[in-house]
């Protein structure tokens, strides 16, 4: 089966329906502007797609420049964020697209850093092997007036980054959570491409947990879509170092069989560019290079998966057409006992999933704040 190619007809009305329910890619985006973008689009080829998009930020940013106050100002980079990160998305395999993705890290570290509590971009050594970069880079919020909190670590799948995964750390960080926001292996500034080993890339940043003054004993791992996969396995290989972990719509075994995968080539929660994405972080380029990698990264397979470790909440669609609900129920009859919850929907669930997640952290890390019960259905890879 060749991979599917959306119509413009086709495609706006996928992002009108996920902008309609603020579903991924669409967060804390101007709706009205962004309505008026998909209208306007010619095309979802890279050069008409970031046309569009990065038009639209480079507006914002005009704005932003001249700008009255502090908080007009941080409105108006944060916009001109938003609309950057569509333009590089769902991943900067093009130049423009690279562009693009410059243009969101910077919009974002300006915005965030007119914040009550700025965000700290923090780069650290990383001793990789040939080929492989030489510093991991991430970001660090903090509460306002914490003092020594927990922190979880967060990361997205192959096309919500670290900037993206921020806006999902806000009812963490109302509960006094830390939260640091990390490139999972294979994407943005991560040194090293995914692989059997790629977990190594976390431990200079557990090192760094440890010199700060977060408090490295209350440390959570909390993946989602594709990066839930490297916080189950951190909650195994770096047990020592994480409190707690949560794979939110990770693959454990079955989603990477090449079975699975021919199965969820085209799934329609994505819009455009799947295969090519995924294939990207191993630094190839077809369906192919992808199925020909993919099984390596088998828990099961790796001899992890009945192991001990830390406590392991996994999460999901039950109807995801992306990663299989099926390593749920695998994960479930190995290693540790492990708490499960199935949402309704499809890839990430539909319906109060962050608030469950943060519940469940807060129980362990936080028995003494109250759980929140704020509804969230925004959800996406």
């Amino acid at each position: 089966m060749s991979d599917q190619v959306r119509s413009l007809d086709d495609a706006q009305a996928w992002l009108r329906e996920h902008l309609a329910v603020r579903r991924h890619p669409f967060n804390e985006i101007d709706a009205e502007a962004a309505a008026e973008t998909i209208d306007a689009l010619e095309g979802i080829d890279p050069e008409n797609w970031v046309d569009a998009w990065l038009g639209r930020s480079e507006r914002f940013a005009s704005q932003a420049r001249a700008a009255r106050s502090a908080e007009e100002e941080r409105g108006l980079w944060w916009q001109a964020y938003q609309f950057a990160f569509l333009g590089r998305y769902p991943s900067p395999l093009h130049p423009r697209k690279r562009d693009s993705y410059a243009k969101a890290q910077e919009y974002f570290l300006r915005a965030t850093a007119l914040d009550e509590v700025p965000v700290e971009r923090v780069e650290v050594p990383f001793a990789g092997r040939r080929g492989e970069g030489d510093s991991v880079v991430f970001y660090v919020s903090r509460p306002p007036g914490a003092h020594s909190p927990p922190a979880v670590m967060m990361w997205g799948g192959i096309d919500m980054w670290k900037e993206e995964s921020w806006v999902r750390g806000a009812l963490l960080r109302s509960k006094g959570f830390a939260t640091i926001h990390i490139d999972m292996p294979g994407i943005g500034e991560s040194p090293l491409l995914a692989g059997v080993d790629a977990e190594r890339m976390w431990n200079p940043i557990f090192d760094w947990i440890g010199a700060s003054d977060l408090d490295e004993k209350r440390i959570a791992a909390l993946g989602q879509s594709f990066g839930g996969y490297w916080a189950m396995k951190l909650a195994i290989t770096h047990r020592e170092r994480v409190a707690v972990a949560v794979n939110w719509a990770g693959g454990v075994h079955e989603t990477f069989q090449p079975s699975w995968q021919e199965r969820s080539r085209n799934a329609s929660s994505y819009l455009m560019d799947l295969m090519p994405t995924r294939a990207s972080i191993f630094g190839g380029k077809t369906f192919e290079d992808y199925i020909a990698r993919c099984p390596e990264l088998s828990l099961l397979d790796q001899g992890l998966l009945d192991q001990p470790s830390a406590p392991l909440l996994l999460v999901n669609g039950i109807d995801d057409q992306q990663n299989s609900i099926q390593d749920i129920w695998l994960s479930l009859q190995h290693g540790d006992p492990k708490t499960a919850r199935i949402f309704p929907g499809g890839h990430m669930g539909v319906g109060p999933v962050m608030p469950t997640v943060v519940a469940w952290l807060v129980e362990r890390l936080q028995p003494r704040l109250e759980v929140i019960e704020d509804v969230d259905t925004r959800s996406g890879e």
